[in-house]
Formats: structure tokens, sequence, C-alpha cells
């Protein structure tokens, strides 16, 4: 499926703009995506997933999976069918064998959200088709940068949108 190019800058002045900001964003979302989430510690990555969890009705309590490395929610989606969404936080992960070890590709690539904080250590797992949320701190304390894309990479070295096999 290919999307029209995408590149948008935000800036939020408080956490309450940042969570409408990922409301409005979870518009664009469709089954089998992925977000991958970049920014430093206190940016707004969780923040940011919890608007997007909300906009799709997730009722359960929604945190960074920091100890635990990945959570599960269900939401509706606009037909009112169930929508999984798998929220990772990567931070703490020492390997790429502990992100297999978690079936990141069972459901990276299935009919579901996925949603990953400190995604730049997918390395070569990083799907080729996904957007790119960067958060960064702006210049009064609760502001923040946003730049959202979506990506769309050609193939490379064993990957078109799915993992890097481990054969």
């Amino acid at each position: 499926m290919n999307r029209k190019p995408l590149v948008e800058e935000h800036t939020t002045e408080s956490e309450s703009d940042t969570l409408a900001l990922a409301r409005r964003f979870a518009g664009m979302l469709k089954r089998g995506d992925v977000v991958a989430l970049h920014g430093e510690l206190g940016t707004g990555k969780t923040r940011f997933v919890k608007g997007i969890c909300a906009a799709f009705g997730v009722d359960d309590h929604v945190s960074s999976p920091s100890f635990v490395i990945l959570n599960r929610y269900e939401g509706r989606d606009h037909t009112r069918k169930p929508l999984y969404f798998y929220h990772l936080d990567l931070y703490r992960v020492q390997s790429i064998e502990e992100i297999y070890d978690l079936g990141f590709e069972e459901f990276a690539y299935a009919e579901n959200i996925t949603l990953i904080e400190w995604s730049e250590h997918l390395g070569n797992l990083m799907p080729a088709r996904r957007f790119d949320v960067r958060l960064s701190y702006g210049d009064e304390i609760d502001q923040r940068r946003i730049s959202i894309q979506w990506v769309e990479e050609p193939t490379r070295s064993g990957v078109s949108g799915k993992a890097v096999s481990r054969a």
C-alpha cells in the first residue's frame, strides 16, 4: 500500500497539546501500521502513545513498558472491530535476540498497530514502511517539537517491509 509522502512539523505547548496531536495523528493509522518513536528520555514518547491509544478507545492504563518491554492493549477501529496495539519500549534491550524472543515479527507485521519507543534499537529489523515520530525538547519547559514522517524505504538487504530473517 503506497501512501502519500508526509512530513509534518509541530510544536506543542503542554502535555495536553501533545495528547491532542497524537489523537489527530491516530486518524492516519491503519491496521498493520508501525510507529517508530524517537526522542530523549522525558520528551513525551509514552504520552504520544497514550494519545494514539485514547483515539482508538483503549480502556487499559497505558504506561511505558520499560521493564517488561512489551504491553498489549485492545481498542476499536473505525468499524468498532477489535484492534490490538503492541507497545514496545526497547530502552533496556541489550540484543537483537531479545527482540526476536518477544515475537516481534509475529506482531509487527500483523493486522494490529505497533508502537515502538527507542526504535533505533531495532537496527535492521526496522520496518521499511512506518511512521517516524521524533520528539525533542522545545524552548519552554513543557514545549515539545514533534516531527511526523511517513517512511517507505526501498528494499534493503533482505528487508521488504518485514524484518530480516534469522536464517
